[in-house]
């Protein structure tokens, strides 16, 4: 029976260059000197801290600009709040969403049930499990799903017939 995976896999690598990127372009530019701007990545995601929130707003402007540069989708990235810190300066937690969650899930195959196509669809941890009878179906629901935005950066993978 063919069957293929949804998937939202971030390539961690290309986030991880970007970083660095923006970290190096950040400690070179004139506007950023002075202004103790940096970039801290954890396990929580990619932090931003600056003396002013106009300036983290610009560390995380050049962070994105080299995520597209690399071809990373800014639907990967979860932006938080500016907060400010104890020195009055500000920060941002920007945290790297990787795999579908539950709910994206849900919606996912629920789309696809609405389009009545001859297809089953399943939630198997973080993707989603697509099969069907003939080839045509599945290309079918493969159509539907890229025509409705989820918010999230899809991949199609493990077609097999």
């Amino acid at each position: 029976m063919p069957s293929f995976d949804i998937v939202s896999k971030v390539q961690s690598h290309e986030i991880d260059n970007a970083f660095q990127q923006a970290e190096k372009e950040i400690g070179q530019r004139f506007d950023f000197k002075d202004t103790g701007t940096e970039l801290e990545q954890n396990k929580d995601g990619i932090a931003f801290r600056s003396n002013s929130e106009e300036r983290v707003k610009a560390a995380l402007t050049v962070f994105q600009e080299k995520c597209i540069k690399r071809k990373v989708s800014l639907k990967f990235l979860d932006v938080g709040k500016t907060e400010p810190t104890p020195k009055g300066g500000a920060k941002i937690l920007v945290k790297i969403k990787d795999g579908i969650e539950t709910e994206k899930a849900k919606a996912i195959v629920a789309h696809i049930k609405e389009e009545k196509l001859k297809v089953q669809s399943s939630i198997q941890e973080a993707a989603v499990r697509v099969s069907g009878k003939n080839r045509d179906d599945l290309q079918t629901a493969i159509q539907c799903v890229k025509a409705h935005d989820f918010g999230l950066e899809l991949q199609f993978v493990n077609f097999r017939d």
